[in-house]
């Protein structure tokens, strides 16, 4: 698999459990939030407007329209709503600080205070962070701006996270670039991940109406037909990855030959996470090294 890609899915897990973390959604509640709001096979799924207040809230106690810009995929009409109720029940530093708390709550009790590896990924990942810019990517440079935990596993927390951002903020730049809104792109990353179309995306807050609109754009533009992708949507959908890996490259350069060391650590606690229900058994990125021809 392209190490782009490698790298970001041996991080997934361990930096995408604060949006399942038990501790996130109990600190959460504390501020007044519903809290998790159902289980998935045994992994608490996380209540809307936490989600979005508390991820929004690593740039600060800004708008619900700046919130559904920087997130680029969610209907505003689901975001906006929940942001602006969130700054009701609390500000953004305090909320910032229970993500941070709650996520590396559930790192130390999955983990343990010091994984194996952990000293050796925090200097990998120092490195790979280091050289990163902060031009046009909302949330990697609001992370950035945030004081780095005291831990050690919470800096590594701190920094994969930051990594997790910038990609997805690289990902957003690609496929706007490519002229693509985000009905578009969610039904051809599902329909690219071997999923249904209008399934995944769902999660998205998007109308039906809406989902019609786009499905009937792509198929003007010949990338879709009434259930799949084209042979054109295949690789329309596939260059915006590309470029989405290209814009990793300042990481795999700072990183060099060590970034299979890197990837190697972090598999391990991401299957420990997995197994705990920290994050799902599987997700849209292990459907994606799939469709890259990746591991399953």
């Amino acid at each position: 698999m392209q190490p782009a890609r490698a790298l970001a899915a041996a991080l997934e897990p361990v930096t995408g459990q604060v949006y399942f973390s038990p501790e996130c959604h109990a600190g959460y509640a504390a501020l007044g939030f519903a809290g998790s709001s159902a289980e998935v096979d045994g992994v608490a799924m996380p209540d809307g407007p936490a989600y979005f207040t508390s991820r929004g809230s690593v740039m600060g106690q800004v708008p619900g329209e700046l919130v559904a810009a920087a997130f680029a995929v969610f209907n505003p009409a689901a975001v906006i709503p929940s942001v602006t109720h969130g700054w009701t029940l609390t500000d953004a530093a305090t909320i910032c600080a229970a993500r941070d708390a709650g996520a590396i709550a559930q790192l130390q009790r999955i983990l343990g205070d010091e994984p194996a590896g952990l000293a050796r990924a925090h200097e990998l990942l120092a490195r790979a962070t280091a050289p990163l810019r902060p031009e046009g990517r909302p949330l990697y440079a609001g992370l950035r701006s945030l004081a780095t935990p005291g831990t050690t596993l919470g800096a590594v927390w701190r920094m994969g996270d930051m990594l997790r951002e910038y990609r997805g903020d690289s990902h957003t730049a690609s496929w706007i670039s490519a002229g693509f809104d985000a009905t578009e792109i969610g039904l051809l990353s599902e329909l690219y991940w071997g999923l249904p179309m209008r399934s995944y995306s769902r999660t998205r807050a998007w109308t039906e109406a809406d989902f019609d609109a786009a499905h009937d754009r792509l198929r003007s533009r010949g990338l879709v037909d009434d259930t799949a992708l084209t042979p054109a949507g295949r690789a329309e959908r596939e260059r915006v990855e590309v470029h989405t890996d290209a814009q990793m490259d300042p990481v795999l350069a700072a990183l060099g030959d060590d970034v299979d060391e890197l990837i190697g650590i972090l598999l391990p606690w991401g299957e420990a996470i997995r197994t705990a229900k920290g994050y799902p058994a599987s997700g849209p990125h292990d459907l994606a090294d799939l469709a890259s021809g990746g591991r399953p």
